[in-house]
């Protein structure tokens, strides 16, 4: 699985921002497609996360704020829709693609290139 994400910059805090994110290759059925970020010297954390049956699931600090979807061939294409962004949600965006074969099969972990967003005050 490739992944290919696109949206960085810079943006104003309280404005709105869009990341976009494809996968192509091969893909698995059963999959979740997510955002994670890693802000300047802080752990990677988990921003959303979105089924290919459209379950979602927001970190606390940008639910009400940001919006996940899915869209494309095969929903393969997932969007971070930012609104509101706070100068905190500066990082380096990463898209996540978590696969697997079957439901008794181990899931698979690919990511993207990384993608930065800076929000200005």
């Amino acid at each position: 699985v490739q992944l290919q994400a696109s949206g960085g910059g810079l943006v104003q805090a309280g404005g709105f921002w869009r990341l976009s994110c494809a996968a192509s290759g091969s893909i698995f059925s059963s999959n979740v497609m997510g955002w994670y970020r890693q802000a300047p010297g802080k752990q990677r954390e988990l921003v959303a996360t979105i089924s290919r049956g459209g379950t979602t699931n927001y970190v606390d600090s940008v639910k009400g704020r940001f919006t996940i979807s899915r869209d494309g061939a095969a929903k393969n294409t997932v969007y971070l829709q930012m609104n509101s962004p706070k100068p905190e949600d500066t990082g380096v965006y990463y898209c996540n693609y978590r696969g697997r074969v079957g439901i008794s099969s181990s899931w698979s972990d690919y990511w993207g290139q990384g993608t930065l967003v800076t929000v200005s005050s």
